[in-house]
């Protein structure tokens, strides 16, 4: 199933590929134990520090923070608020989306991932109460803490966009590789944009099928992941010799924000494939399912009338609408965190953060509840939701959370790190490593190249590593 092949005088000598030996190495958990004896500084003996913590959320960013934090204190009194069983490695759907995952390789769970000695309530939050270090869940159980880690995720919106509901996804050549509910145990997401990608190309055998790729106005999961779907499928269809005209409908007015990815997008990945048509500030609003058009918003800036005062033309801004008809369609739903963040005292009251969790950018400490602390896809911070990001939180958060409770000051600082694999075709990907100063790269390569090393990485390391290190707390 899977695409990548290498030369054959990559052979090691054993007569094994390099492709295999990254792969028995990636589905070793030996393997992982050894990249945890390299990757986990020793520290000094466990805080005593008390007080009741509690994490809500049961993604990647709840589950580090847990797994840390029972590491990190010598009497841990921990309890989780999470309504899934089912743990998904998100990361991984891409991966299934383009044929190289099976649906089961990226489903886990949390039972096997919560100890006994955490205390696990099996719901969600419906309120929250800073003011008095109170929650209630959707249940209706009311819960106090002292410390509280806010890890929930953020939430999809398909139906923000008009004309569509998250059941048409799979359907009249809609697709959307982010669907999945960990709840129910489901990322149809994947399998989904599986058959989408089959389905364009059979269609592309005998014609040249209109296909459009949408990237939401919202911050979204990993902002690389929508041009990941378009050269993945444009590359699906170019290996069996086929073609189809591709449009990347995006709100933004570049293709990714790190100059040196950017470059290498417009200059050697988009002329690459030659058929690719990118719509700059097109933000879609609606789509009509059955005649098969979407309906883009944009801004037309025009020149009005004259001022003698300021000495320059009044700039004159409209929205227009723009439809687009379609053969194939991927949607990236609009984002935001859930609603009993956006609805509550800890989210961002105004700017461009606002319904976010306000978390200060460097220490994760919210600004107006010094006891609570945030991690992962739902902090408002300017760069960051993505699952290497809430790695790289977690340490960070945990050490600071662990010095509120012992009335320390606050001294490490995250500095915006955030990666994106962003595949560029089958056997390659660009490391986009980038924080907020600008790029960030973990290894003496360039950021804005394409290198098959990524790809296997991703592939075949990413995900054990994930499990075996990342969850629990050992990277």
């Amino acid at each position: 199933m899977s695409k990548l092949e290498l030369n054959p005088l990559e052979k090691i000598s054993n007569g094994m590929t390099r492709r295999d030996a990254l792969r028995l190495m990636g589905l070793s958990p030996i393997a992982a134990s050894v990249l945890a004896s390299s990757a986990v500084t020793t520290s000094a003996s466990a805080s005593d520090a008390k007080g009741k913590i509690v994490i809500v959320g049961g993604g990647a960013g709840g589950i580090m923070a847990m797994a840390r934090l029972r590491r990190a204190l010598s009497n841990a009194d921990i309890t989780i608020i999470a309504p899934n069983e089912v743990h998904i490695y998100q990361p991984g759907q891409v991966f299934v989306a383009a044929g190289e995952y099976a649906p089961e390789d990226i489903i886990g769970s949390n039972l096997d991932l919560i100890p006994d000695d955490v205390k696990w309530i099996k719901d969600e939050v419906a309120t929250f109460d800073p003011d008095n270090n109170t929650l209630i869940t959707r249940k209706g159980e009311k819960v106090t803490y002292d410390y509280l880690v806010v890890a929930t995720g953020l939430t999809y919106h398909y139906d923000h966009i008009e004309g569509l509901t998250a059941d048409m996804i799979g359907k009249n050549g809609i697709s959307s590789v982010y669907l999945n509910d960990p709840e129910k145990g489901t990322a149809d997401g994947g399998p989904i944009t599986w058959k989408w990608f089959n389905d364009l190309k059979e269609a592309a055998k005998t014609g040249k099928p209109r296909v459009i790729c949408t990237q939401p106005a919202t911050p979204i999961k990993c902002g690389g992941a929508p041009q990941k779907i378009l050269y993945l499928s444009d590359d699906y269809l170019k290996e069996a010799g086929l073609t189809a005209d591709f449009t990347f409908a995006l709100n933004g007015d570049k293709l990714f924000g790190v100059p040196a990815v950017n470059e290498t997008l417009n200059k050697v990945v988009q002329p690459r494939y030659g058929n690719i048509t990118n719509k700059f500030k097109h933000n879609l609003v609606a789509i009509d399912a059955e005649k098969k058009i979407a309906t883009f918003e944009t801004k037309v800036e025009t020149k009005g009338a004259y001022d003698e005062d300021l000495e320059e033309y009044e700039v004159i801004t409209t929205i227009e609408r723009v439809p687009m008809e379609y053969d194939f369609i991927h949607i990236v739903p609009p984002m935001s965190a859930p609603d009993a963040v956006m609805n509550s005292p800890l989210a961002w009251q105004q700017g461009n953060a606002k319904g976010w969790l306000e978390v200060d950018p460097e220490t994760l400490q919210h600004n107006r509840y010094p006891n609570v602390f945030g991690i992962g896809d739902v902090c408002g911070t300017p760069l960051g939701k993505t699952g290497g990001t809430a790695r790289h939180h977690a340490p960070i958060m945990v050490a600071n959370l662990i010095a509120q409770m012992e009335k320390k000051a606050l001294t490490e600082k995250f500095d915006g790190y955030t990666v994106c694999p962003l595949k560029t075709q089958y056997g390659k990907i660009i490391l986009a490593e980038f924080n907020y100063l600008g790029a960030a790269p973990s290894f003496p390569l360039a950021v804005g190249e394409e290198r098959w090393i990524w790809w296997a990485f991703d592939l075949y390391m990413l995900k054990p590593m994930y499990w075996h290190l990342m969850m629990k707390g050992l990277m």
